[in-house]
């Protein structure tokens, strides 16, 4: 029992996240219900080849994304589109002109993403994307570019709209971001505040908590970032009055 104990109390040390049950049981339904409906839709779109087949592996990492980090700027749509198309393109050509699989692999992997910086599409999921068309065997292969414009962009088109219907209509959250605050921001920003103390870790780890969605990043940097602003602004007001 005290093992038990002691391991809980270590996961509640080094929490990463700060999230309410509602939005993780929201979070993981919507997953459920996005996933549930790609394999329905993906299944009648296209009947070229099997169901395992048309229903990519990397659109579950990519629901992860959607769902979990929608604020991310990985999350929108044109990432997450063009991560997946560019990355299936290159895939597809190092499995035709590279003969060694494992070069093959390597070389689409890492032209991927140097070609999603370039194009300002990043994309995580989509480097998995770039594997499948080379390891995915003789099925995938008999595709050809096939592969690039109808499953791949079938998966990522529908996962997207998905994620619109589902964040912003169901779940009522911003996306696509477009960089826009929280709906908090307006509020406060129009009341009136009294001077408050030093931000504490505590208070990031509130904050946190009620944002809608995983903010892909620790208090520790939220604190940092927080320092480093706070001491930029003290030090234009000094530049200011002097």
């Amino acid at each position: 029992m005290n093992s038990f104990s002691s391991i809980f109390k270590f996961i509640a040390k080094h929490q990463s996240f700060y999230v309410s049950f509602r939005e993780i049981f929201l979070t993981s339904l919507a997953a459920f219900v996005a996933i549930f409906t790609l394999v329905i839709v993906v299944h009648y779109a296209s009947f070229s080849a099997k169901l395992s087949m048309l229903v990519l592996a990397s659109m579950g990492a990519s629901t992860f994304l959607l769902f979990v980090v929608p604020h991310s700027p990985m999350s929108q749509p044109w990432p997450v589109i063009g991560g997946h198309f560019i990355s299936s393109v290159i895939g597809v050509a190092c499995a035709q002109y590279i003969g060694s699989p494992a070069l093959a692999t390597a070389v689409a992997v890492s032209l991927s993403i140097f070609a999603m910086h370039c194009l300002q599409c990043l994309h995580p999921p989509s480097a998995a994307t770039a594997m499948i068309a080379v390891l995915g065997g003789a099925e995938v292969h008999a595709m050809g570019w096939q592969f690039c414009y109808e499953v791949v962009v079938i998966n990522a088109g529908a996962m997207v709209s998905l994620a619109i219907i589902i964040n912003g209509y169901i779940l009522k959250r911003h996306y696509p971001t477009n960089h826009t605050h929280h709906l908090h921001h307006e509020q406060f920003a129009k009341s009136d505040h009294d001077p408050y103390s030093e931000l504490t870790e505590e208070d990031f780890k509130y904050a946190l908590a009620h944002i809608d969605g995983v903010v892909d990043v620790g208090v520790e940097d939220l604190i940092d970032l927080y320092e480093f602003a706070v001491e930029y602004a003290q030090q234009q007001k000094k530049n200011t009055l002097t």
